[in-house]
């Protein structure tokens, strides 16, 4: 998907769950962590009770100081398992949205195991919690199972099983679509690189075709949209919540930063950085030489340069990627070549495959997955490097003894991948093996450092939407309210491109944004990890193996300090203020200046 908008999804695992359990019988001196699997091959097909064993061993064990490190390592081999499980079968699904097997196995799974999985593991939360225990490294993570515990409502499983239903319709309907373009099927993906032609009359065509194809799916988002709706609220009121925005905000462990803190973040970047947003296109405007900036002309390099071609086939896509992170730090070189090797990357577009980009666990064998949709562009390129961010984010926490450690706050989940497009994006020369020559390595670092400017607005925009959405939901519940308000906020916030006469596609961009469907609430993480990354960027302009020891030291952390020790850990500030907010926009600016003279723009 394109950097300026990315889709990613950083999927965590086992935080939530579903329905109806049964205990199971064991023998009660036996101890089944004794001979625990290494791997998940032979437990995708377990049935529950074959699960239920482990809890079972969990609730007789003695939970006392000397026996709780034990029984947190046991707990923790049980999670991993049912954490790989659950992703294996999800990329199963994901890799191919029309395979109803893959569905109903991964569908079976959340109902059948997940559902009376959570019910256990919040029992064994509950009986940790009233054990008053606090193993060394352990005081946030209780902080965060005690946050659990108060939102846990044995009403609730079912309806999340629900939701994660609704979820896959949505990736369904995205997966499906396809249009007809130069007389072959082609995904919406596929168009990608049509729109950094020079060619303007065939760039607006691709555009319109890709918008048309969204518009007949308008009617069946819609109807999913009210049932999401009903849904969440429900989810909030089983739970004691008076509305899902206070819910989801206890969900997402936000303990750092409030609603308010939120929308004054928004008023901001609409101070600062909307009017350094509006100076871009500006520039791309003269540059290209047209009286009205389109969307269909964002892509497209303004001098009228051909297309970066950063790879031709999926070999050369890995090995200038690992070239490029050895650049950075032989430790990040062979982590990826371990992915490599482990064959945890999936990284091609293709009919059918869902939308967008994420990072995922495959805990039990302590390996991070990626899976995308590359198209030979250079926005693949800043996905990997974002990607293989979660991925060393991973790799670095897997040191952490207990699952609960590795829980990592979202806005530095996040600091981590935008941190390595900026670190590793300095490493794009072709001399040790990357993806450019000087001058157009010069040119792909403009366009990502402008991308963030160009994305705070839009950030805002998908944000104070869904504050809208839960603040108002009867009205939001109409689809043509959300349109309504997604139009006020685009004005706002995303000034510069002409969109008169594509109101059905501007008012509809909401429909496209699937956090908003899928992943609710789940992207101002986005700004506040990108004004952490800006400063990470600008201390290793100064120290790069300052910076890069401190982001790894970070990194290592886990989930065991709160957010703003992350953020300091790091070297950097944990702040929403106009001031940093400012600094980072000024730090933008300079470099892009810089970097101009060296493209040749």
């Amino acid at each position: 998907m394109k950097r300026r908008f990315l889709v990613l999804a950083f999927l965590v695992s086992l935080l939530a769950g579903s329905a109806a359990w049964t205990l199971s019988a064991a023998a009660p001196d036996a101890d089944p962590f004794a001979a625990f699997p290494a791997n998940s091959d032979a437990a995708l097909t377990w049935p529950w009770e074959k699960i239920a064993v482990y809890f079972d061993a969990l609730d007789r064990a003695p939970l006392t100081a000397e026996t709780v490190a034990k029984w947190l390592t046991d707990w923790t081999s049980v999670a991993a398992l049912l954490s790989e499980i659950e992703n294996r079968l999800y990329l199963d699904m994901s890799a191919d949205t029309a395979d109803a097997a893959a569905e109903k196995r991964y569908t079976d799974f959340y109902e059948q195991v997940r559902t009376p999985a959570e019910q256990r593991q919040q029992n064994l939360r509950a009986r940790l919690l009233a054990s008053g225990l606090c193993p060394a490294g352990f005081e946030l993570p209780l902080r965060k199972m005690r946050a659990q515990a108060e939102l846990f409502r044995s009403a609730n499983l079912p309806l999340l099983v629900d939701q994660e239903k609704l979820n896959n319709e949505y990736n369904k309907i995205l997966g499906a679509q396809t249009v007809q373009w130069e007389g072959k099927e082609t995904t919406i993906s596929e168009l990608d690189p049509v729109y950094q032609q020079t060619d303007r009359d065939r760039r607006e065509q691709a555009w319109r075709l890709a918008m048309q194809r969204w518009q007949q799916d308008r009617a069946a988002i819609g109807n999913l949209w009210g049932q999401f709706l009903q849904l969440r609220r429900q989810l909030a009121s089983n739970a004691g919540f008076a509305d899902y925005r206070a819910y989801r905000w206890q969900d997402m462990m936000r303990f750092d930063y409030t609603p308010a803190d939120v929308k004054r973040f928004h008023e901001n970047i609409r101070r600062v950085v909307v009017p350094a947003a509006q100076r871009i296109y500006e520039k791309r405007r003269q540059r290209l030489g047209v009286d009205r900036l389109r969307p269909w002309d964002l892509d497209v390099d303004p001098l009228g340069r051909a297309p970066l071609k950063p790879f031709a086939t999926a070999t050369e896509f890995e090995n200038k990627t690992q070239a490029t992170f050895t650049a950075v730090d032989p430790r990040l070189g062979a982590y990826f070549a371990t992915m490599r090797r482990e064959k945890t990357l999936d990284l091609d577009n293709r009919k059918g495959k869902s939308p967008g980009g994420f990072c995922t666990g495959l805990d039990l064998r302590r390996l991070p997955y990626i899976f995308m949709n590359a198209v030979g562009v250079h926005d693949d390129v800043q996905t990997i490097l974002h990607e293989g961010g979660h991925a060393f984010h991973y790799f670095e926490t897997y040191r952490l003894p207990w699952f609960q450690q590795r829980w990592v706050p979202m806005e530095f989940d996040e600091v981590a991948s935008m941190s390595m497009e900026l670190l590793a994006g300095m490493h794009l020369d072709e001399q040790p093996g990357g993806f450019y020559s000087p001058k157009d390595a010069a040119r792909a670092r403009i366009v990502a450092l402008e991308g963030i400017l160009l994305f705070w607005p839009y950030m805002s925009v998908v944000d104070s939407f869904q504050h809208w959405v839960y603040e108002h939901p009867d009205e939001a519940a109409e689809p043509k309210n959300c349109d309504r308000a997604w139009a006020e906020l685009w004005d706002q916030y995303m000034r510069g491109v002409d969109w008169s006469g594509l109101e059905a596609a501007r008012e509809t961009g909401w429909q496209r944004k699937l956090h908003i469907h899928t992943v609710p609430f789940y992207y101002i993480e986005y700004g506040i990890a990108e004004l952490g990354a800006v400063q990470v960027f600008g201390r290793a302009l100064q120290n790069p193996q300052q910076a890069l020891t401190d982001y790894l030291k970070a990194l290592s952390l886990g989930g065991t300090v709160s957010l703003p020790q992350l953020f300091a850990t790091a070297g950097v500030k944990f702040s929403l203020d106009e001031t940093t907010l400012a600094e980072a926009v000024a730090l933008l600016e300079r470099t892009i200046a810089e970097l101009e003279k060296v493209a040749g723009s």
